[in-house]
């Protein structure tokens, strides 16, 4: 599980010696208050640390090789407050390693239209070194978030903000291990993918372990552990079986897990019902449980999806309103296109941060797998804007799809439907956003969230280096398909 860490950003401003030693200490001394101010706002979820001022490339490359180094420095933002001459940062910028954001701002907000002088026009002249800042970055085909406004604003920091769980994600997406338990579901394609390519894009671990593996945790699981356990799921959820002993069986499962996790150092892990030699029963309350610890979850074995719900929950640590696996199961079509919907479900393994109200437990058989009947938490999904994103290997490279969907209470009551489930409307509508989805290669498994928005996952795989495709409410179908086109001829010449 990716726990949070105290992640501090560096805030390093620019400028040059042409105006004097006045000039400069009025740079350090704005800078100061801006980070002063920045720290006070209470809406950065990290602490912002000021940089004395870069004014020569030998200070600018040390400064960003020492943050390259520095476990606590989770990336940097720049201001240019003067004029800053770009081939001054070139060494620096090539040899940066982390998340960078451009803050375009000034320290004053407005013109003093009565008493501005050539003086302060040469102090206050970020207008012009961030352009030239700006273009270096263009020029050397370096990756980096540009927000532009007065550092004051609160709509800015919040820019900033968002863009730091980005950053923090980017990060520790190079720490992810995800434990395979098991292999892949036989003769599924979109669950597969290059490990290796994953680790070298995202610096994702993923090794298979043997079921018997497992199983020889889930045997040395102690009857206090599991009746611990137990008392856990009554505090947090509604017991709604009078089958016990299926709940108790989730609960050894679960505590096996999570030793099993925990001395892996690992993040997440995946299974398939098709190969759970030894165990009673596909783990259904017990996956639930975890990943609503923040653990990431694949089924089937779809490692890619265990990896991005791990990164995904990490960029939304602190202010979740609901994370989870998902997967496209069955569809309303209404008449003529019209309130046409998705439900999402999974068989058992839906985390149970986005329900609605407090799940039950719940005793039901699974019909596959031929294990005994597993307890699952059921719920209704919470209503409320969100998106669903995938990833796909496309053979060379990756791909991140996202769609923006709104979720809503379920139109009819599902009495008898035994899972957790979301229902949502996919935007622009579900027959334009389903075409664009498959057109694009989207998977069945995705992941969802209230939190983390289409932006941040399109900064995330920009850091990345990886291909990104939005599916909005202004989907253009025309131009959707030209964009994939054009998109696949870019990546195929990289």
């Amino acid at each position: 599980m990716l726990k949070k860490k105290e992640y501090k950003f560096w805030f390093c401003t620019g400028s040059q010696d042409l105006y004097g030693d006045e000039c400069l200490a009025h740079v350090a001394e704005h800078a100061k208050i801006i980070v002063e101010k920045l720290n006070e706002s209470g809406v950065l979820p990290y602490e912002v640390v000021w940089k004395p001022t870069l004014i020569t490339n030998e200070l600018i490359r040390k400064t960003f090789n020492e943050a390259n180094i520095d476990d606590e420095c989770a990336g940097v933002i720049t201001w240019m407050h003067t004029f800053s001459p770009a081939k001054s940062w070139i060494l620096g910028l090539q040899e940066f390693r982390k998340p960078l954001l451009h803050l375009h701002t000034q320290f004053n907000m407005e013109i003093p239209y009565d008493t501005i002088d050539m003086d302060f026009m040469n102090e206050n002249q970020s207008a012009h070194g961030g352009r030239e800042f700006g273009h270096i970055f263009t020029r050397l085909g370096i990756e980096r978030k540009v927000v532009v406004g007065h550092w004051s604003d609160e709509k800015v920091q919040e820019k900033i903000a968002s863009w730091m769980r980005t950053a923090v994600g980017v990060i520790e997406s190079s720490h992810v291990r995800v434990m395979r338990v098991a292999d892949n579901m036989r003769n599924v394609a979109v669950t597969e993918g290059d490990k290796v390519e994953a680790e070298i894009k995202f610096g994702w671990s993923v090794n298979t372990h043997a079921v018997g593996d497992l199983v020889q945790y889930i045997n040395a699981v102690t009857e206090e552990q599991i009746d611990a356990q137990v008392a856990e799921y009554q505090t947090k959820y509604e017991m709604n079986t009078d089958n016990i002993a299926s709940v108790r069986y989730q609960a050894k499962v679960e505590v096996a897990i999570k030793k099993f996790l925990e001395d892996n150092k690992a993040d997440g892990f995946v299974n398939t019902f098709e190969d759970l030699y030894g165990m009673d029963q596909l783990p259904g309350l017990a996956t639930q449980d975890l990943t609503g610890q923040g653990y990431g979850f694949g089924p089937e074995g779809d490692w890619k999806i265990a990896c991005l719900t791990a990164v995904m929950k990490t960029m939304a640590q602190g202010i979740d309103k609901g994370t989870a696996l998902m997967e496209d199961y069955t569809y309303h079509f209404g008449k003529d296109g019209e309130d046409s919907y998705n439900l999402g479900a999974h068989m058992l393994e839906v985390c149970p941060s986005v329900a609605e109200g407090t799940p039950k437990i719940e005793v039901h058989e699974l019909g596959i797998g031929g294990k005994d009947a597993p307890a699952r938490l059921v719920f209704e999904g919470k209503a409320g804007s969100a998106i669903v994103a995938t990833l796909v290997d496309m053979g060379g490279r990756m791909r991140l799809i996202v769609n923006d969907v709104e979720c809503v209470k379920p139109i009819m009551p599902m009495p008898n439907l035994p899972v957790a489930r979301v229902m949502w409307k996919p935007m622009p509508s579900l027959e334009e956003a389903g075409e664009a989805w498959i057109l694009a290669g989207g998977a069945h498994h995705s992941v969802i969230s209230y939190t983390v928005t289409a932006e941040q996952l399109r900064d995330w795989a920009n850091m990345m280096g990886i291909e990104f495709v939005h599916i909005t409410k202004d989907l253009d179908m025309d131009k959707f398909k030209d964009q994939l086109m054009l998109s696949d001829i870019m990546w195929k010449l990289k």
